[in-house]
């Protein structure tokens, strides 16, 4: 497992720990699926639920996967033993990429314009500056939209336990984690 999969990861936690309690529980999926969907008024009610029911899955995959004494509660070590693992979560982060993607093109054109792409990512947490120089790394077009599958792609990269150098590192960049 590469160094910087595991900033990735611990910055990604960080920010779904939503009510700040240091591990994740229900809640911060509740919550970080309204902050999410709040800032998506273009996108329909079907992006809405699937990013919902991402949100969703995204959470069941960990309470499955990693509450073994059934407290409803995942901590940082038991965060990165699944989201690390891409035989265990990569369905998941799949299916969390696509939904997120698809909440940003709320038009289907296949294209995510700037600030659709900074209003999701502002939502989910990341810093503004990272999140400008992570879209400016996925080359966008002269009218400053992305590729939605470039992104969906950006994700699952992010988290791949043997990437280093991706797009996703940018969002790391200066965080302190």
């Amino acid at each position: 497992m590469r160094a910087e999969a595991t900033r990735r990861v611990a910055l990604v936690f960080s920010l779904l720990d939503a009510n700040g309690n240091g591990v994740l529980d229900a809640d911060d999926f509740t919550l970080m699926s309204d902050r999410v969907v709040a800032v998506s008024p273009l996108s329909d009610q079907g992006a809405k639920d699937a990013m919902r029911a991402a949100f969703d899955r995204y959470w069941t995959t960990l309470l499955t996967e990693l509450d073994a004494n059934g407290d409803g509660e995942i901590s940082f070590e038991e965060y990165t033993s699944c989201v690390l693992s891409p035989e265990r979560f990569h369905g998941t982060i799949t299916e969390f990429a696509e939904a997120l993607a698809a909440l940003g093109d709320p038009d289907g054109d296949g294209l995510i314009e700037r600030p659709a792409f900074l209003a999701l990512m502002t939502a989910i947490g990341f810093e503004p500056g990272n999140i400008d120089t992570l879209f400016d790394a996925f080359a966008p077009s002269a009218d400053d939209r992305i590729q939605a599958s470039s992104w969906v792609e950006g994700i699952k990269d992010y988290y791949a336990p043997d990437k280093a150098g991706i797009p996703g590192d940018h969002l790391v960049a200066g965080t302190g984690v």
